[in-house]
């Protein structure tokens, strides 16, 4: 009954946190015009959060098995709403953004084979809902002023922070003596010996190109949008809701398809045929109505994608390593989510078409990929 408390103490945490974030988005590039932000420094400044993500998250993961995961998530908030105040410090939000992966490793620490993939399911529409929801908010409050979205942010997120402090539970209790054993040896080329590894390796390479792929089809949504559908900017946001809740619906029905599947590998070829199956499908159409029924089907089964991919992965990893594995899968992530934007933007080059091309070939390959996770998915 604790466990499950604490599970929910840490998903309000995660809603305010995506929700802090979510706000920002629609005004990020107005309010930065005032500073002189051009389209291209704005793809970089975001850039700039994945890539600091990229080497913060696996240390933060790691820091976090040894000295515990409460105090590392409470410096990751405590950065997040620093951020929001400074406006550009992008990079120090990406390099305190370990409060995904640590929130994963909370999630793994006390959770059982049996119940992980619907707690990461929880976790993840609790992620999913802060970014929904938090655009409208942000639109409502840049009617007050342009600075506005950006206190009210900082002052949710600091909320965030204060549960995360005084309500959570921690999930990794380490004493003196235990942190002078475990020594913290996290090295960078961490990050490619993991990849080597049987099954934790498979799951986390494909989850980078399930994520290259959502990215590629962001951008070809925006295009494709405005030049082809001719939607105004509020419709454009509609559908975007309507995408975050279609994942959300799904992350929630992870019970029901782990009751009817017992391999979690399943489900994820599942998801994946399906989502290739949409996007390939939507690189065919101009009319509105078909392709939002492909984006909906990909929206939906894209959902199953994290919560089969981070249970596989806690499966197979030991305690003393959850944090680290969790940030070293966080940090290809943050690769994927800016591979797949330049790729896309590439692809436009030929057609606004092939974008969706594109992503729906990511999507085959690691479909490909999880016949093998799934003949090593029992193995250690």
């Amino acid at each position: 009954m604790k466990a499950d408390k604490n599970l929910w103490i840490l998903v309000f945490v995660c809603v305010i946190n995506s929700l802090g974030f979510g706000i920002i988005v629609p005004v990020l590039y107005t309010y930065g015009k005032m500073f002189g932000l051009t389209g291209t420094t704005l793809g970089v400044l975001t850039a700039s959060f994945s890539i600091a993500q990229f080497f913060a998250t696996p240390v933060l993961g790691s820091l976090s098995d040894k000295w515990g995961r409460k105090p590392l998530l409470v410096i990751s908030l405590a950065g997040t709403c620093i951020s929001f105040l400074l406006f550009a410090a992008r990079i120090l939000d990406g390099l305190t953004g370990g409060n995904v992966s640590v929130a994963q490793a909370m999630v793994a620490d006390t959770a059982t084979a049996q119940n992980r993939a619907k707690r990461f399911g929880i976790l993840g529409s609790s992620f999913a809902f802060g970014f929904v929801i938090g655009p409208v908010v942000g639109g409502s409050f840049a009617a007050l002023s342009p600075q506005a979205p950006f206190f009210f942010a900082a002052g949710i997120s600091l909320i965030g922070t204060l549960c995360a402090a005084f309500l959570l539970k921690e999930t990794n209790p380490t004493t003196k003596e235990t942190r002078l054993k475990q020594q913290y040896n996290f090295k960078f080329i961490t990050l490619l010996t993991t990849i080597k590894r049987p099954t934790i390796g498979t799951a986390v390479f494909i989850g980078f190109l399930l994520t290259m792929a959502q990215f590629t089809m962001i951008i070809g949504f925006q295009t494709f949008s405005v030049d082809i559908l001719k939607i105004t900017p509020a419709q454009m946001g509609i559908f975007l809701a309507g995408f975050g809740i279609c994942g959300i619906i799904m992350q929630l029905c992870v019970p029901i398809f782990i009751k009817i599947f017992t391999s979690k590998s399943v489900i994820l070829l599942l998801s994946s045929i399906l989502c290739f199956a949409a996007m390939f499908l939507a690189g065919f159409n101009s009319l509105l109505i078909p392709f939002a029924i492909c984006l909906c089907v990909y929206g939906l089964f894209n959902g199953l994608r994290n919560p089969m991919l981070n249970a596989i992965i806690a499966d197979h990893t030991d305690q003393k390593e959850q944090g680290k594995i969790l940030g070293i899968n966080q940090s290809y992530a943050s690769i994927g989510q800016t591979l797949g934007p330049l790729t896309a933007g590439l692809a436009t080059v030929i057609s606004i078409h092939s974008v969706f091309f594109l992503s729906s070939f990511y999507i085959l390959v690691a479909f490909l990929l999880s016949f093998r996770l799934k003949s090593k998915e029992l193995k250690p």
